[in-house]
């Protein structure tokens, strides 16, 4: 893929995303496809076209949070599978005015933590993934709709270095070192051998004072013993069969990189205790996943992951918003 495609499609993205927070101008909805599918954490999920998009996340959005702003903490673009792709992280912030998917409104400013892939052509979004932190969401709200992680509980912060919006085109040098590493980690944690985490080799890929950024009901981490210790342990324990990897899109941006899976893991639940002792073992289950990576040298140094959870739990028989009933 030519620079110019990734370039045209930062142009078109950065423009949709710029101009969201003007929520009375109807400009960015310009830039997506009138038949561009949509896929939402659940209980969203499955979305067909841009006004289905309007009516089912802009419109209650807007409804619960009516000055709600976005805020991107990263942006970047590249592309995958002879397809040109932008992604973005960060918040949608707001007061909590009114109820939203039946979680209480409260009345305070809310931070809903967002991730999203977006596929580019001809300056159209033409496909979209897109995940919030729901359960983060809630308890902002004062409501654990699933038991609290491992790890802190968190607002996930901008990158360190604060230069995650990328709206120029980057060093190809240093783009093709990012992905190189990633790729390096992603084969190592492949190689799981179901006994030992050594197995994976992670501490050749990140660096020893990592930050890693998840969801909530699992939470953050610092430093590689604290990931291993407060996620990745408990994790593999639960689905110790998983099989990763399988991305919608992956690709680097200079020192930075994202990815996502539309489901990206299918595993066998073992019945160990992953932020709940209630799921139970033998379901086979699938998981969104989203992640944004930044390489510091040689290192991975920080790592932004979204996982759909209610929709793990889902599938385990577990509706985590019927409390909200």
């Amino acid at each position: 893929m030519s620079s110019d495609f990734i370039d045209s499609a930062r142009q078109t993205g950065w423009a949709y995303a710029a101009r969201q927070s003007a929520r009375k101008d109807p400009e960015w909805l310009s830039y997506i496809a009138d038949d561009c599918p949509w896929r939402v954490s659940h209980p969203v999920n499955e979305i067909e076209g841009r006004d289905a998009f309007v009516d089912r996340i802009w419109r209650p959005l807007c409804h619960s949070f009516p000055d709600i702003e976005r805020r991107n903490d990263i942006f970047v673009a590249g592309a995958f599978a002879d397809k040109t792709w932008v992604a973005s992280t960060g918040y949608f912030i707001g007061t909590f005015a009114q109820d939203w998917l039946g979680i209480p409104a409260n009345g305070h400013a809310l931070f809903l933590r967002f991730a999203e892939i977006i596929e580019v052509f001809e300056s159209k979004i033409v496909r979209g993934l897109l995940m919030f932190d729901i359960i983060d969401a809630a308890r902002q709200a004062g409501i654990d709709l699933v038991p609290r992680g491992l790890g802190a509980e968190v607002l996930a912060p901008a990158p360190a270095t604060q230069n995650g919006i990328k709206l120029d085109p980057a060093n190809e040098i240093e783009t093709s070192q990012t992905l190189s590493l990633l790729e390096a980690m992603i084969d190592g944690l492949m190689s799981y051998d179901q006994r030992s985490i050594a197995s994976m080799r992670q501490e050749e890929f990140w660096s020893p004072d990592m930050l890693w950024y998840g969801p909530a009901g699992i939470g953050t981490a610092k430093g590689l013993g604290g990931f291993q210790r407060y996620h990745q342990i408990p994790f593999l324990s639960f689905v110790p069969d998983r099989v990763g990897g399988d991305h919608v899109a992956r690709f680097a941006d200079g020192a930075y990189a994202a990815s996502g899976g539309w489901p990206s893991i299918r595993a066998t639940t073992s019945g160990a205790p992953w932020i709940s002792s209630e799921l139970p073992a033998g379901v086979p289950v699938s998981m969104r996943v989203m992640d944004f990576w930044r390489r510091d040298g040689d290192r991975l140094k920080e790592n932004w992951i979204f996982v759909d959870i209610p929709d793990v739990f889902r599938q385990c028989g577990i509706d985590v918003f019927e409390k909200l009933k």
